[in-house]
């Protein structure tokens, strides 16, 4: 291979078959040659655009932090919501008619032009779904939607009824002020994740004005010609027009489109309206068989799983339909967009469904409570109506002693109003605190989820390592020479600067140590196919040319290298124990080989790769055992590596190879128990992952996944949560809960811990408020039964408000996170609820007693018992919140801001009177004293003050001896690891098990027959 080095930069001279190549490449974009460069109006060839890259590279991650400062500086302020980011305006179109079959005859080369784009998004709109997007006003009434909002509004007509207009007036001032408060919260907080959800916005590569271009897929529109790659997320329902690196075949797909105008059916009826495809496969078939020269290989690989449930990826050929928002597995090509966002199958599969939303487990809970209140309010109502009938009550009585006031009042404290805004509210504000820290939350329930979670399943690279390879020194076989091996190594990659591999990015940025290679990469090579990583052949190769040679050049995994060439038995001996010892050591090792012309491969060397762990990895791992969530690594490097990184990190040394999930014999409870007792798997696929969250979720464990590739979307949907990690591709984190744009482990045990600081948040609040229902439920229903008095309803009603006015600052709190995964536990919030309601309903009726001693005891000395009890019902119940969210923080300012506000216009309203009333005679008689005007004494309402404090002391020492018995803080949680042998074990055998159809010869019927799957062992390292 010396005579490579003495070459000019600019190559030898080329033969016909070389110049041939090059007019068939100069009629497309040359592959590479812009992408990823600003369009400068110099036109760089593929190797001098990859060497420019070399010499310029500099970190991404910088450059965007960069970014992200700017972007930061521009947006408005917290309190500026009058202000907006700038975005273009959505154009919101009636469905527009059939795209015009010229608008699908577009020239590779050329594209549309500028013109042709706005005046076809002013037919199709923004190349986006909108269907999640409320209308303003629907979303303002849907904060009086709901069970417990229902009952707020028959109160509201019951005082209409009543004619009680102050109390009509102000439960429809609380309805009002609910949904303001929820309204804005949500869109404050969702203001904050949008803005940063434009930093994940999908992008593709597209031709306009003759040249490419990279665009936000929003701005795509029909007709447009644009790249479908591995790793990138289809931005619109596309026809496949040619191979990126065959532009010449777009002949073909003319070919194809004049038959499609002479008769065949049009793209449209290739699905019908139930979103069936098998009549556009069957017509593609059809298409195939007229032209025979392009049905040999599949242009691209896609991911259907989500639309079609196609668990293996699907090949695509020239002329067939890929679909919006799939996943390109495999390949590149050109494809001319047919349809977008909202006229695509799966846009028009979400208009079906528009409306459903899924909010899992958390809504299931809210209701439960809900319904479990209402039933209580019910019980209640009953139960003060049967007493009110012994003692000869009427239904409506003039004044405020009658059956129907009682019922009022009951609706009112029976129901808490402010619980689906305060607890939504608590989640958005979350969601918006975890998208400071570069978390993007893509439902509010995916924060319930994460707070349970107790298995992690983590990727290794650039989750427990640093994502930054470094190729130490290569092995290079005997007699080859180290620079030919490492320009061999840049050949057999991606030259897509835009969108690099991780692999091929280090093996090109790596020939800045080797001056020669670069030489060498400058000589007038011309790429004529590039074939990606394969997972069958688990190689990359190139084939090129170089003057009248033409060299197939392929790197990959080593013994799949070994396997192509036809070294002596010392060579691959010597070549496997290096490729062993690179392991050991924990460095990933990449074969290189090529072959000239018609020779045989020739064996160049290996590639020393090493990522090595993070910084902050072991000790985060540590810290997420000690929060119950064990790590396990599921990883695509060998087991080798895989045992070496574990080592480092302090992991665990249980690590297998993943034939051993597989092929392992094992099945059934056997397999469980393997799964769960591992510390993690090498050499795993999609497949693998996916069947390892799937066991976990069976013994009952709520699982984590973390992934970055396409290929990891099918787990990410099936975990319990999905975590798209920093640098992860469209697909994944269109599958994803949600989204880090920061690396590391650390930032996903830190989401972990504020997940639990937002769940202990809602469920403190859920247990204040249901206690705040039954104190008042059985205090009043009491009073009304035993001595046929109750508090007026326009105190009640302000008691309602008061105890949810203060609490929406609990959102804002500074709870504590739980040390283990947490959960609602129902049965115990029950418990405790009940315990701290009576404990209030007791305080009241004490202070309620010695109001008929002469002078009112020790606690009045002038006033009256409802402003009396109005102030300590308010005190006590604004400062129980204290007691249910725990002594381990301090609270907020903006809790204790809210609740001293609240108590202080409770005082007032005590000692002025406000709303005093009329005094209303009661039985048995009070010796109360009522003033003229209705105001109290200021040592009565200090007396009040620290009785109200005392009974909320007392209140917190029950509180706190009842959190410290086991039985009841283990009461209502979930067993993690059952285990159901006998089902296992069916399952593990049906899963070993296919039904074959097949047809009859004799009868021409079909039948089915049970068969045990073929399994296939590769043992490939």
């Amino acid at each position: 291979m010396n005579h490579l080095f003495h070459r000019k930069k600019n190559g030898g001279s080329s033969s016909s078959a070389t110049q041939d190549v090059e007019a068939s490449a100069a009629d497309a974009p040359v592959p590479g040659a812009q992408i990823g460069h600003e369009d400068t109006g110099e036109k760089l060839s593929e190797y001098s655009a990859l060497d420019r890259y070399i010499s310029n590279y500099r970190d991404d991650r910088s450059r965007a932090d960069e970014e992200e400062s700017e972007t930061q500086k521009k947006r408005p302020k917290w309190w500026q919501f009058w202000k907006t980011s700038s975005k273009p305006a959505q154009y919101n179109e009636p469905a527009p008619p059939k795209v015009p079959e010229e608008w699908l005859d577009e020239d590779i080369q050329t594209g549309i032009s500028s013109s042709m784009v706005a005046e076809r998004r002013k037919m199709s709109g923004w190349n986006e779904l909108t269907a999640e997007k409320e209308n303003i006003f629907v979303k303002v009434l849907s904060y009086f939607r709901g069970p417990i909002l229902y009952v707020m509004e028959i109160a509201a007509l019951l005082a209409l009824g009543l004619s009680d207009w102050i109390d009509f007036g102000v439960i429809v001032g609380i309805l009002l002020l609910n949904a303001f408060v929820g309204f804005y919260q949500e869109k404050q907080a969702a203001d904050v994740v949008a803005s940063l959800k434009g930093d994940i916005a999908m992008r593709c590569q597209v031709i306009r004005d003759g040249r490419m271009q990279e665009i936000l897929a929003r701005e795509l529109v029909p007709g447009d010609v644009f790249l479908v790659q591995e790793g990138d997320t289809v931005a619109a329902d596309a026809r496949l027009i040619c191979d990126y690196n065959k532009p010449e075949d777009q002949e073909i797909y003319r070919r194809l489109r004049a038959e499609d105008k002479l008769g065949h059916e049009d793209e449209e009826s290739e699905k019908d309206d139930d979103g069936d495809q098998r009549r556009g496969s069957t017509y593609n078939q059809q298409r195939r068989g007229s032209v025979h020269d392009y049905r040999m290989h599949s242009i691209v690989a896609v991911d259907q799983s989500a639309i079609t449930g196609e668990s293996l990826a699907v090949d695509k050929y020239l002329g067939e339909l890929v679909y919006y928002t799939t996943g390109c597995k495999r390949g590149r090509a050109y494809a001319v967009a047919v349809a977008t966002a909202k006229d695509s199958f799966v846009g028009r599969t979400a208009d079906l469904v528009q409306g459903a939303k899924d909010q899992g487990h958390f809504k299931a809970v809210m209701d439960n409570i809900g319904t479990s209140l209402l039933v209580l309010v019910l019980f209640w109502i009953l139960a003060a109506w049967i007493g009110g009938f012994f003692r000869n009550i009427g239904i409506t009585e003039p004044g405020s002693q009658n059956l129907l006031h009682y019922a009022l009042i009951l609706l009112i404290i029976g129901v808490p109003v402010g619980l689906p805004v305060v607890t939504t509210t608590t989640l958005a504000v979350g969601a918006a605190y975890l998208a400071k820290q570069r978390a993007i939350v893509q439902k509010l329930t995916a924060i319930e989820s994460l707070a349970g979670v107790d298995i992690l399943c983590s990727d290794k690279t650039g989750t427990l390592t640093a994502n930054k390879l470094s190729i130490r020194e290569p092995y290079v076989s005997p007699g080859q020479d180290v620079n030919w091996m490492m320009a061999v190594a840049a050949l057999a990659s991606s030259h897509n600067l835009k969108s690099l591999d991780p692999i091929d990015k280090v093996t090109i940025l790596t020939l800045k140590r080797y001056p020669q290679a670069r030489e060498i990469m400058q000589q007038g090579w011309i790429t004529q196919k590039f074939t990606p990583f394969d997972p069958v052949s688990k190689r990359i190769t190139t084939e090129c040319r170089l003057g009248n040679d033409t060299f197939v050049c392929a790197k990959g995994a080593p013994r799949a290298i070994l396997k192509l060439s036809n070294c002596t038995e010392q060579q691959a001996t010597e070549y496997n124990m290096e490729a062993k010892d690179f392991a050991r050591r924990g460095f990933r090792s990449l074969g290189v080989a090529y072959k000239k012309n018609d020779g045989e491969w020739i064996l160049l060397g290996l590639l020393s790769m090493f990522d090595p762990p993070r910084e902050d990895t072991a000790q985060t791992i540590l810290e997420a055992a000690q929060l119950g969530v064990p790590v396990k690594m599921l990883t695509g490097d060998a087991i080798a590596i895989a045992k070496e990184t574990c080592k480092m990190l302090s992991l665990g040394t249980k690590v297998y190879n993943s034939e051993r999930l597989i092929h392992g014999g094992l099945s059934g409870s056997v397999q469980h128990d393997f799964v769960e007792r591992a510390d993690g798997f090498a050499e795993v696929y999609p497949e693998h992952k996916y069947k390892v969250v799937e066991m976990l979720q069976q013994r009952g464990h709520l699982t984590a996944m973390t992934g970055d590739g396409v290929n990891d979307a099918p787990s990410l949907k099936k975990a319990d949560c999905g975590i798209a990690v920093e640098g992860s591709s469209e697909a994944a984190q269109a599958a994803a809960d949600i989204v880090f744009l920061a690396p590391g482990l650390s930032t996903i045990v830190l989401a972990i811990k504020t997940a639990r600081q937002i769940f202990q948040r809602m469920k403190a609040y859920v247990q204040y408020r249901i206690a705040l229902c039954l104190h008042l439920e059985i205090y009043l229903t009491l009073s009304m039964i035993i001595i046929n008095e109750t508090v007026r309803a326009d105190l009640i009603v302000f008691l309602a408000l008061f105890a949810d006015l203060a609490t929406v600052a609990v959102a804002y709190d500074n709870a504590h996170w739980e040390p283990r995964p947490v959960e609602w536990q129902l049965p115990k919030i029950w418990i405790m609820s009940v315990i701290l309601g009576i404990l209030l309903a007791a305080g009241t009726w004490i202070i309620r007693g010695t109001l008929f001693l002469t002078n009112g005891g020790i606690v009045q000395n002038f006033g009256s018992v409802q402003e009396i009890l109005f102030l300590q019902i308010a005190l006590t119940e604004n400062w129980l919140i204290f007691v249910t969210r725990g002594a381990r923080t301090w609270p907020s300012w903006q809790l204790v801001g809210a609740i001293f506000g609240v108590d202080v216009i409770a005082t007032l309203f005590c000692l002025f009177g406000w709303l005093s009333g009329s005094p209303e005679i009661t039985s048995p008689p009070d010796s109360w004293v009522q003033s003229q005007n209705g105001w109290t004494d200021i040592v009565t309402v200090v007396k009040v003050w620290l009785y109200s404090f005392g009974v909320t002391v007392f209140i917190a020492i029950i509180y706190f001896i009842l959190n410290k018995l086991s039985w009841l803080d283990n009461l209502g949680r979930k067993n993690r690891s059952k285990k159901d042998t006998m089902v296992e074990n069916v399952l593990g055998h049906l899963q070993k098990l296919a039904i074959e159809h097949e047809k009859d010869i004799k009868t021409g019927k079909n039948r089915f027959i049970l068969m045990e799957k073929a399994t296939d062992s590769d043992d490939d390292i």
